[in-house]
């Protein structure tokens, strides 16, 4: 029993990281025009359980990219310079749309685990009553 209490945890916590994941892509995906936006990036971060005996997933500081902004060229923005650009953001669209899609494809894996292993564990349940 021991085993599927595990790997409930570790579902629960890799659908936690990526509820995440697919939290700053949208909030990405929602400032894409905004002037000087950096994007949000995550990273993942294993840690030890040792009640759950395995190692689980979560999600790690949020870093901002610090790549160069787009020069946007609009003279009549309140914020270009005199020579009529200012800074957009860094949010490559497609980019942020491919990261949700594997967040989401990354989080339905894990939800289909943990019901897998919800279902055995009551099946073993069931035996262990008869």
């Amino acid at each position: 029993m021991t085993d599927l209490t595990s790997t409930l945890a570790i579902s629960a916590s890799a659908m936690r990281a990526q509820a995440t994941r697919l939290r700053l892509s949208s909030e990405n995906i929602a400032n894409v025009d905004t002037p000087g936006y950096h994007r949000k990036m995550l990273s993942f971060q294993s840690i030890a359980d040792p009640q759950a005996g395995a190692t689980l997933v979560r999600a790690g500081p949020v870093h901002l990219d610090q790549s160069v902004l787009t020069q946007v060229y609009n003279p009549g923005h309140p914020l270009a310079g005199p020579d009529g650009y200012y800074a957009g953001s860094n949010v490559n669209l497609v980019v942020e749309i491919a990261d949700a899609r594997e967040s989401q494809r990354s989080y339905e894996a894990n939800l289909k685990m943990f019901d897998q292993a919800r279902k055995m564990a009551g099946a073993a349940l069931d035996i262990l009553r008869r």
